[in-house]
């Protein structure tokens, strides 16, 4: 099983031991960059609404620090997409 595969189906930020989606939750999919595959969890989260949310991330283009961009894809409101990477703020 290579990372790609092992991420699959992992919801993102979650603890290791316990990274399943759970029943009582509204999940998006990320699709493409260094996220992909991973569920969103979008139940309280404020920022989704606008469309887009910046995660971050130390597997991305910038190493630890690292911030990863998805927008919501507009024909498909369960799929965020990727944009791009970007640096940490100092």
């Amino acid at each position: 099983m290579d990372e790609a595969e092992f991420l699959r189906g992992r919801v993102y930020g979650a603890d290791h031991d316990d990274a399943g989606p759970r029943p009582d939750r509204a999940y998006a999919e990320l699709v493409g960059g260094p996220l992909d595959g991973l569920l969103l969890d979008v139940t309280d989260r404020i920022d989704h609404e606008s469309g887009e949310v910046e995660l971050p991330t130390e597997i991305g283009r910038y190493g630890p620090g690292g911030r990863t961009l998805y927008v919501r894809r507009p024909t498909d409101a369960a799929r965020f997409d990727w944009r791009g990477d970007a640096p940490g703020t100092p």
